[in-house]
């Protein structure tokens, strides 16, 4: 009888396509159920156009926030898109930012319904702060942990990987002081999360690199 034959060692690594396919079903699904905080409002006296306006809280909870998870994604879509493999404790670490991504319609719905309330404003404010910092500070640790343990493609440079923690670094350090003005100032704290949220989208870096190469170009023609 022939003894049996060591199995060939499988390393612990796994594609990436399901990993970004799930990521992408959470984050519509949690991006999606925000305009559900926006309801049609009871028309009185005053007219629809005054019933309207009376909700601006959703409208406002609604606009940063969708930002903000939009922010999220585009972070977690770069991320993917560096990402040659995946392994076990990074698919449990994004499960675990998804958990938070997938809670954030909450903070969304208390700030809709107390940022009114000046017993309250403070508590809810303070949430959904927490709430955007805790996210970003998981979508920094996934970034890190891919590097650390070489699930990034091989052709990535340190400018590139350097890329994201330009951006979410300081992003986490003005999330951290958002809440704490929170605490004095909640209306001024929710519009900053909106300003947060526009830098982490809007790619200011590559306007401000094409208009100094503009500037050259002139020069030189000059």
């Amino acid at each position: 009888m022939t003894s049996a034959q060591p199995r060939p060692s499988r390393a612990r690594t796994l594609r990436t396509a399901r990993f970004e396919a799930f990521s992408d079903g959470v984050f519509a699904i949690a991006i999606t159920l925000l305009v559900l905080e926006l309801a049609v409002p009871v028309v009185g006296e005053s007219g629809l156009m005054k019933a309207l306006a009376g909700q601006w809280p959703s409208y406002l909870a609604y606009v940063v926030s969708f930002s903000t998870v939009g922010a999220l994604w585009l972070a977690h879509t770069s991320i993917s898109e560096y990402l040659g493999r995946a392994d076990l404790i990074l698919v449990r670490l994004n499960l675990v930012l998804l958990l938070v991504v997938s809670f954030l319609p909450f903070p969304t719905k208390l700030l809709a319904e107390f940022i009114k309330e000046p017993e309250d404003e403070r508590v809810a404010v303070t949430i959904y702060g927490a709430s955007f910092l805790a996210s970003l500070l998981l979508v920094i640790a996934l970034w890190r942990y891919a590097i650390r343990a070489g699930l990034v493609n091989s052709d990535l440079d340190d400018a590139d990987a350097k890329m994201l923690s330009r951006r979410t670094i300081p992003a986490a350090v003005a999330y951290v002081a958002l809440i704490a003005l929170g605490l004095v100032s909640p209306i001024a704290a929710v519009f900053g999360y909106f300003a947060v949220a526009l830098f982490l989208i809007l790619p200011f870096g590559a306007v401000l690199t094409h208009r100094r190469n503009a500037n050259a170009a002139e020069s030189d023609l000059g």
